[in-house]
């Protein structure tokens, strides 16, 4: 498998679920500003443009954060990072997957254009950054709850909404917004920051790129 990604994007999280697998995986780094990576124009491997995305062989490819997560955790079934299919475990772990790509992956993306090209995925502007947090907090505060009584979004065990999860705080931290209004989320982010596979996921990608100048 070759992964395809950017320091600090969302594709973080399937990185972090390879390790956490223990599956041999590639990784390919994507410049999301100019399109480019080691093989030349991304856009003609991947029309959508944007990571994450697997190469699994010389025709197959999967793209979404969401769907990619599943079928990483579907390698290793023995690992219980996703519940087995057609057992309602599984339509509750489909439904964080959806929440976090719907309600808090979406609305951490800027609508803003900088020099007509939209390269940067979260705001660079205190008004975009302030105008993300109104729409984000209430998600964050939804989750926040959820966790009041679990470590984890399914339970006592780590599993792949748990890695899109953290990558989304990561997002977070890097807008500025902190998680002292959430500390079951901020003790979730510590919990999940001190897997030795998260670690070596971040040690890896390095720090991504600065939002303002």
């Amino acid at each position: 498998m070759h992964l395809f990604y950017a320091p600090g994007a969302s594709s973080q999280a399937p990185h972090i679920l390879l390790r956490e697998a223990g599956l041999p995986f590639s990784l390919e780094r994507v410049d999301l500003a100019t399109h480019r990576w080691s093989g030349g124009d991304y856009r003609q491997l991947n029309p959508k443009a944007y990571v994450p995305f697997l190469k699994l062989s010389e025709t197959e490819t999967l793209s979404e954060c969401a769907v990619i997560l599943q079928y990483i955790a579907d390698q290793v079934p023995a690992q219980s990072l996703i519940s087995a299919p057609g057992t309602l475990a599984r339509y509750h772990d489909m439904e964080w997957l959806n929440f976090i790509a719907t309600e808090l992956h979406k609305n951490f993306i800027t609508p803003e254009r900088h020099n007509n090209v939209a390269a940067n995925f979260l705001s660079k502007t205190a008004e975009g950054q302030e105008q993300t947090r109104l729409h984000v907090a209430p998600r964050l505060a939804y989750v926040d709850t959820h966790l009041q009584t679990q470590p984890y979004l399914r339970g006592e065990h780590f599993s792949s909404p748990d890695a899109y999860l953290f990558t989304m705080l990561t997002w977070a931290e890097r807008l500025g917004f902190g998680l002292s209004s959430w500390p079951n989320l901020a003790a979730f982010f510590a919990r999940v920051k001190s897997r030795p596979a998260v670690q070596k996921t971040l040690e890896v990608e390095g720090p991504p790129h600065s939002l303002r100048e």
